[in-house]
């Protein structure tokens, strides 16, 4: 039967007994993690969030705790009263492995039934049980060291902006639904029956109009909502550090994030990073990795054959560029060895990513050999391996095709390759950041068929390229830059614009009307009449920061309470059916989708 406190209070945590309280009378409290009986004598192991400490149980020490003792088992919840001693045989893989507790008096606070997971550090068990028993699952320290070290990273994003003068400032989680990006989940209004609030994708709109309000430096810790379908390390609802600044540009923005991440990581990991970052133009990035958000971690970069290939006796190749497209190629360095099995499964690979196939030259014992060899000519096989920087034992991989198509393929192999060599994986260490700047500012949506924004409708073009909004929009590059770090958009935002001509101008290369904007984002749009100043952001996914700081390559390890792959909470069985009576109220009919 439990026992109750009564008064009894803790006078440290089981973490903190250490050499400096031998000799004296401690009070901790906690779970049990294991229990040993030896006969004479019953140790266990007492857990809670800072750690674990030794106690011991004997009928010299304490006759009625050492009988009690008898009932405990694995996660039952005790008081444990005694004196810190040495222990006699030493366990250094514990921090509190020097000493143990004799206990003196012991409340058994309550027992638990046998859990159905284990509580330990990396449990190997199936996500699904992982996330229906949370509350045991958090108990395990690794995760309890995640959200310790999510706390502290908190602590550091509120100190750095508010030492710079940034104002933490609240926005609506109800709003109106603005189209333009994932779907919106929507919460329908009882006392407006028919009309729905939005959930906030991000707090987007607000902070400008913060922006117009006079509050020139704000930040936000702030949930997210958006209703689209999970990949991996994505959730429904997230957590940004949403900032914006007034009377700013490009490296106004980059300065202060710059100092904001090399604080974050100095506090949190104790590691020094280097500022400032490495800058690269979108266009760049693409041509040199494939990739908007490149890893540059390692070398392996993307050559262009295009101009060497043109001409050449090789249909594939000749076909490509004659219709536009590139003919572009890694250098995968002593890979020579790779067998025909290898190869083809990083031709299926690269099919994945839409290209047709894989070209491959291997120079093997001084020795060319390859299934497109005899279709190039010598000089023609000479300036690739010159291009490429091959050498003997080195595999060089190509693809020709449409220009997206062949970075979007590329890319991703160079990643799948520097994974396969170790380049890259759970035991690189290194944090390598930089800033991916001048993205387009408009993309064509075939589907749609017309051009969309690559961030959003108030993203200000560059100076240089505003007359191009009419006549070539999909040339306009954009005052818009990423964070990356290890190959991971970390964060990402934009100067905004701030003139309302430019944003009716804006407005009409996207295809909307004046009509259409207003409808959509009137509230700033009036808003913008009265004087709004230049301003301009940036926003973290703080969920994937701190899977980095953590360590972790999955966001639900940082999460104290997920949802799954299909937005579902296994814990609360969220979502769920109401009672008639609550969909009565807001004026909505079930339809039951017929089988």
């Amino acid at each position: 039967m439990a026992e109750a406190l009564n008064g009894l209070k803790r006078t440290c945590m089981c973490g903190e007994v250490f050499e400096d309280k031998v000799g004296s009378k401690v009070t901790v409290m906690g779970w049990v993690q294991r229990r040993r009986d030896l006969g004479g004598l019953i140790f266990v192991d007492l857990r809670d969030r800072t750690g674990i400490v030794q106690v011991v149980f004997g009928d010299e020490i304490n006759k009625e705790a050492f009988e009690k003792a008898h009932s405990i088992r694995s996660e039952y919840v005790l008081a444990v009263t005694g004196e810190v001693v040495l222990r006699e045989s030493p366990n250094l893989n514990m921090p509190t492995g020097k000493v143990e507790i004799k206990a003196e008096a012991l409340k058994i606070l309550s027992e638990s039934e046998t859990p159905p997971i284990y509580i330990k550090e990396n449990l190997d068990a199936s996500e699904a049980i992982r996330l229906k028993y949370r509350y045991l699952d958090l108990r395990r320290p690794d995760l309890q060291r995640n959200l310790m070290l999510r706390h502290k990273a908190a602590k550091v994003v509120r100190d750095f902006f508010d030492e710079n003068g940034f104002l933490e400032i609240e926005t609506p989680y109800l709003t109106k639904s603005t189209p333009e990006g994932a779907r919106d989940y929507l919460v329908p209004s009882r006392n407006f029956p028919g009309k729905f609030y939005a959930l906030p994708q991000s707090p987007q709109i607000f902070k400008q109009i913060l922006m117009i309000s006079g509050y020139d430096r704000y930040f936000q810790i702030v949930r997210c909502f958006r209703d689209e379908d999970l990949r991996a390390n994505r959730q429904p609802e997230f957590t940004q550090i949403d900032i914006e600044m007034s009377f700013v540009d490009v490296d106004d923005v980059i300065s202060i994030n710059e100092k904001f991440i090399k604080r974050l990581f100095k506090e949190v990991k104790g590691i020094d990073v280097e500022i400032p970052f490495i800058r690269m133009p979108y266009k760049e990035a693409l041509e040199r990795y494939g990739s908007d958000k490149p890893d540059i971690r390692f070398g392996m970069e993307l050559k262009d054959l295009t101009d060497i290939v043109k001409d050449s006796e090789f249909k594939v190749f000749k076909d490509t560029v004659a219709s536009g497209g590139h003919v572009r190629a890694i250098n995968a360095e002593g890979c020579a060895e790779f067998g025909r099995k290898e190869i083809d499964r990083l031709t299926d690979f690269v099919k994945t990513y839409g290209a047709k196939g894989l070209a491959w030259i291997a120079l093997k014992d001084g020795e060319i050999k390859s299934q497109i060899a005899k279709f190039l000519k010598e000089e023609e096989l000479n300036a690739i391996i010159e291009k490429t920087e091959a050498k003997d034992g080195d595999l060089i991989l190509i693809v020709a095709d449409k220009p997206k198509v062949v970075f979007a393929s590329l890319g991703a192999l160079r990643l799948e390759l520097a994974r396969k060599l170790g380049l890259i994986g759970p035991d690189n260490k290194e944090y390598k950041f930089l800033w991916v700047t001048e993205f387009p500012l408009l993309e064509y949506d075939e589907e749609e068929g017309r051009y969309v924004a690559v961030h959003h409708p108030f993203t200000s073009p560059m100076d240089e390229d505003i007359e191009l909004l009419e006549t070539e929009p999909g040339k306009v590059r954009a005052k818009a830059y990423d964070i990356v770090l290890n190959g991971e958009e970390i964060g990402g935002g934009s100067i905004r614009i701030h003139d309302t001509k430019l944003q009716e101008r804006m407005f009409k290369a996207l295809g909307f009307t004046m009509e259409d904007a207003w409808e959509r984002f009137g509230f700033l749009l009036e808003a913008f009449k009265f004087g709004p100043p230049p301003h301009g952001g940036i926003a973290y996914g703080f969920d994937r920061l701190i899977m980095f700081l953590a360590g972790t390559e999955n966001i639900k390890d940082v999460i104290a309470f997920p949802k799954n792959q299909n937005a579902a909470c296994p814990l609360s069985n969220a979502p769920n059916v109401v009672d008639k009576k609550q969909l009565d109220e807001l004026g909505i009919q079930i339809i039951e989708n017929e089988k």
